[in-house]
């Protein structure tokens, strides 16, 4: 009998374009949904009374990277620097969506804005610019560099034993590429790190105690993903997800009688 394709939710920015508001997702996300062998779908703002119904139609969540940066009033900072891009309207939804589907057990996969998204909306905070923060690097990406070379292998990320993404990659330590200028500073109760950089930073988190699986990652590994072995270890692990939740969730489609 014939299953239902499974369904990633991708989570969209707001950026204007003229006069004229467009809601936007970059395509190497889309492009690392197909590569875990789901179907993206792209999700434009919905209200917090809305979530469970589009949670209902989703078997995974990825929550993207962008340009702009989660509210800081959301962990009870003022802005730190106005001249960088914020994004106030996905905030209102991607906060309450991460919660929900955590609650529910839906597959999720949080990367750079995603990952900070989903600690801030479980109670934690974010360093508003790692660069500045004692002890800390600088993990932004070289300015005026092409794509390739800011996405390009950046720093170490040594991987917690015994947790999720040692289990997916079976690898104690591997390079990842950097393109942040915020990150996590205090994570959030129940939240269990997964890597960190050699700063000490956390590069991997995840919620144990959740029913369903969960990761968040600070670095790009939709960037080229299909090159990337360690990449190809996470879209799998996802994609392993979506499928069971959706083959426990909804199950095949209706047989249809022949004509």
């Amino acid at each position: 009998m014939t299953q239902r394709p499974p369904i990633v939710l991708v989570t969209s920015c707001n950026r204007p374009s003229g006069e004229h508001p467009f809601h936007v997702a970059g395509r190497k996300y889309v492009d690392a949904v197909r590569l875990a062998g789901a179907l993206p779908l792209i999700a434009p703002p919905f209200g917090a009374d809305e979530v469970d119904a589009l949670l209902d139609t989703a078997d995974g969540v990825l929550l993207t990277g962008s340009q702009s940066n989660v509210h800081p009033s959301h962990f009870g900072e003022a802005v730190l620097d106005p001249s960088l891009p914020l994004d106030p309207e996905r905030d209102a939804w991607t906060l309450p969506l991460i919660r929900r589907a955590l609650e529910r057990g839906v597959p999720l996969f949080g990367i750079c804005r995603g990952a900070q998204e989903a600690n801030v909306a479980l109670g934690g905070t974010l360093y508003q610019a790692v660069h500045e923060a004692a002890g800390r690097q600088d993990h932004r990406a070289p300015a005026g560099q092409p794509a390739a070379v800011q996405y390009d292998l950046a720093h170490r990320v040594d991987v917690a034993a015994g947790g999720l993404l040692a289990a997916i990659t079976g690898r104690q330590h591997f390079e990842v590429n950097s393109v942040h200028g915020q990150g996590v500073r205090d994570l959030a109760p129940g939240l269990c790190i997964e890597a960190v950089a050699p700063d000490g930073l956390v590069e991997a988190f995840s919620r144990p105690d959740a029913p369903g699986f969960n990761l968040c990652v600070q670095w790009h590994p939709e960037w080229r993903a299909a090159d990337n072995p360690v990449s190809v270890q996470l879209f799998n692990a996802f994609g392993v997800a979506v499928r069971a939740y959706r083959d426990r969730v909804r199950g095949p489609l209706p047989r249809v009688p022949a004509a």
